[in-house]
C-alpha cells in the first residue's frame, strides 16, 4: 500500500501471502439464494496502524473478525464499503468491470471518513490475487458473477470520538445468480416516493459509500414493501428533487420540456452517489448519440408533467448490483403513476444492458473489461 501521512512502511502486492483454505467447502447451488447470504473460501485481509502504516497484505481462509467492544467502526460507523464483481465469459476467462473506478472513489470514502487512504494498484492486484484463487466459484452463464466486496473499518479501542490509529481493510467475495431483488420480485420495479424521509443532503455523505448510508434507509424501505413498493424514490428539497432509486442511481429518459429527447440523470452535487454504472450509461449513451445526454437537477413535478403529457419513455435505475432495472410504477401522495415500460424491445434501457453484459461477458472487446 502507499505511504502517506503519518504512515512509516510500504508494503506491496507482491508482498502477498496466502494460506489455503484446508477445508474448501462443497460448492453450493445458487439458484435462489439471496444475493449476498454464500461466501466464497478465503478472504483478503491487511491491517495499518498509525505508528507502523499498512502491514503485509494477507490472503487466509474465510474467518468471523475478532474486535474490541469499544471498536470505534461499531460506535460511530467509522466505515466504508466497495462492490464490484467479476465475470466469465464464453472464452471460460474472467473479467473484472472497471475496478479502478471502484478503487478510486473508495479512496475519496476513505478520505472522507479520516480513514487511511492506500496505493489503488496495489490493492487492485491483491484482490485480483483473491478473484484468481476463487475462480470455480464463477460459473460459465451470463447471469453469473462474483460479487467483491472491499471494506474499510476503524478497529481502534476507544469511545472518543476521533481519526482512528488502528484500521483494517478486508475483501471477501460472493458468488451470484440473476438479480440482486427478491425471487418473485416483478422484471420493473415499483418505487414509493415520500419526501418524509431524506437519503442524503448537500455537504453530507452521500455521494460516499458508507454504511450509515445504506443502514439509515433501511426503515424507509420496509415502509414502502408495506405499500406494496420494492424500493424508495429518494427525494430533497422543497421542490421534491428525484435524487435515487432504493440503492441504484436514475436515469430518466423522455421528451424534455423542450421537445428535445433526452437521458437525465441527476447531477454530482454531493447528495448522489457517483456510480460506475451510472458513469458508463453516460458515456455509452454520449458515444451513440441517439439522444440529448444530461446530468440535470430532475423533481416530481417533471416527472408528473411529463407522464401526463405523454413525454416519459422509460425510468430506470442503475447499479453494479442490479445493472440496469427498469422502474413500472411510482407511488407518490396516495396515486399510482404508471411509467411505460411495457415493450422492452425498443427501450433504451434494454440497449444499455445488452451492451453492457456483452462488455462484461468479453462478447464484445473493451476496455472497460479488465481480465484476472
Amino acid at each position: 500500500m502507499s505511504p502517506g501521512p503519518n504512515r512509516t512502511t510500504v508494503d506491496r502486492a507482491v508482498d502477498l501471502t496466502i494460506e489455503l483454505n484446508p477445508e474448501c467447502q462443497t460448492k453450493p447451488d445458487l439458484e435462489g439464494a439471496p444475493f449476498g447470504s454464500i461466501f466464497t473460501d478465503h478472504m483478503l485481509s491487511i491491517e495499518w496502524t498509525l505508528a507502523h502504516g499498512w502491514q503485509t497484505p494477507r490472503i487466509t481462509p474465510f474467518r468471523n473478525l475478532s474486535l474490541h467492544p469499544a471498536c470505534s467502526s461499531l460506535h460511530y460507523a467509522i466505515q466504508l464499503f466497495e462492490g464490484m464483481k467479476a465475470y466469465r465469459g464464453a472464452d471460460n476467462r474472467l473479467r473484472l468491470f472497471r475496478p479502478m473506478l471502484n478503487m478510486d472513489r473508495m479512496v475519496r470514502s476513505a478520505e472522507r471518513a479520516c480513514l487511511p487512504v492506500f496505493d489503488q494498484v496495489e490493492l487492485m492486484e491483491c484482490i485480483r490475487r483473491l478473484v484468481e484463487l476463487e475462480s470455480e466459484w464463477i460459473s460459465q452463464s451470463d447471469p453469473a458473477s462474483l460479487y467483491i466486496r472491499p471494506t474499510l473499518i476503524g478497529t481502534e479501542a476507544t469511545l472518543g470520538v476521533k481519526r482512528p490509529s488502528r484500521a483494517l481493510l478486508y475483501v471477501v467475495l460472493s458468488p451470484g445468480l440473476g438479480s440482486y431483488f427478491s425471487p418473485g420480485a416483478p422484471e420493473a420495479l415499483a418505487l414509493w416516493a415520500e419526501p418524509k424521509y431524506i437519503r442524503a443532503w448537500r455537504g453530507g455523505t452521500g455521494d460516499c459509500k458508507m454504511g450509515g448510508n445504506y443502514g439509515a434507509s433501511i426503515a424507509a424501505q420496509y415502509e414502502a414493501a408495506e405499500q406494496g413498493c420494492q424500493q424508495v424514490l429518494w427525494l430533497y428539497g422543497d421542490d421534491q428533487q428525484i435524487t435515487e432509486a432504493g440503492t441504484m442511481n436514475v436515469f430518466l429518459h423522455w421528451i424534455n420540456e423542450n421537445g428535445v429527447e433526452e437521458l437525465a440523470t441527476p447531477p454530482l452535487d454531493g447528495i448522489v452517489l457517483p456510480g460506475v454504472t451510472r458513469q458508463s450509461i453516460l458515456e455509452l449513451a454520449r458515444e451513440w448519440g441517439q439522444c440529448k445526454v444530461t446530468e440535470r437537477y430532475l423533481t416530481m413535478a417533471d416527472l408528473i408533467t411529463g407522464l401526463k403529457v405523454g413525454r416519459v419513455r422509460e425510468l430506470f435505475g442503475s447499479g453494479t448490483a442490479c445493472l440496469v432495472c427498469p422502474v413500472g410504477r411510482v407511488l407518490y401522495q396516495g396515486e399510482n403513476l404508471h411509467i411505460p415500460c411495457q415493450d422492452s424491445s425498443g427501450l433504451l434501457s434494454t440497449r444499455l444492458t445488452k451492451e453492457l453484459k456483452d462488455i462484461q461477458y468479453g462478447r464484445i472487446p473493451s476496455d472497460w473489461a479488465i481480465l484476472v
